[in-house]
């Protein structure tokens, strides 16, 4: 069962819009922690935005479970946001998985952790972030004991529903709670930055155009 709180789909269509770095100084200004260390594209030039279908893996004992089956319940659009630890020794995504994911327009998959088959990802661009890349299935050694409850990713909570959003730089989580705060200051952020990238192109020196946008203050937390 999906059980993904849905958002306005305005509010994430103005955020794909946006790149993670003013979405970042937001956070910033905003207090509130975001950062996926470690987590990078595995496919160059993809981007990853939409609402996390989130997935808890845990090791294996006697009891061997399943590591890929909830993927039939991700809806298009959401992105899959696995939390396996950080584990490194064994993955939880390749090839069948993102071809399924691509044919059910799933908007990408986050993994902390690995992933493996990259040439077959690669060839059909299927945006996926995360620590790493083995080959070792996982299968045997993990397997998924819930969804769609609060997990970890780089030691920040992401709870289902929330947004994700990825491009080269990184990758950055937002709670539910907060997006339309968040998109509010990311939206003014950036266009401060294009009036400081146009200020430049037309003559200004770079601190000129800094101050006059309030550029070192733009990510500064108001109390």
């Amino acid at each position: 069962m999906n059980s993904v709180p849905k958002i306005d789909p305005s509010i994430m269509d103005a955020f794909k819009r946006l790149d993670t770095t003013s979405v970042s100084d937001a956070l910033d200004r905003l207090g509130i922690a975001g950062g996926l260390l470690g987590i990078k594209p595995v496919v160059h030039d993809t981007t990853i935005c939409g609402q996390a279908f989130t997935v808890h893996y845990v090791p294996c004992g006697a009891v061997k479970g399943t590591v890929g089956d909830f993927l039939d319940d991700v809806e298009p659009g959401q992105v899959v946001v696995i939390d396996n630890a950080g584990r490194d020794y064994c993955t939880v995504w390749g090839d069948l998985m993102s071809i399924t994911a691509t044919r059910m327009d799933v908007a990408g998959t986050i993994i902390d952790g690995v992933c493996r088959d990259i040439p077959a990802i690669k060839k059909i661009k299927y945006p996926i972030f995360t620590k790493g890349t083995y080959m070792v299935t996982g299968k045997d050694r993990v397997y998924v004991d819930a969804v769609n409850v609060p997990v970890a990713v780089s030691g920040i909570q992401i709870k289902a529903g929330d947004i994700v959003i990825g491009d080269e730089t990184g990758v950055l989580a937002i709670p539910i709670e907060r997006a339309e705060e968040v998109l509010k200051v990311s939206q003014e952020i950036a266009e401060k930055e294009a009036l400081i990238e146009a200020a430049i192109k037309n003559g200004a020196t770079l601190k000129e155009a800094r101050q006059k946008a309030g550029y070192h203050q733009l990510q500064t937390r108001k109390e």
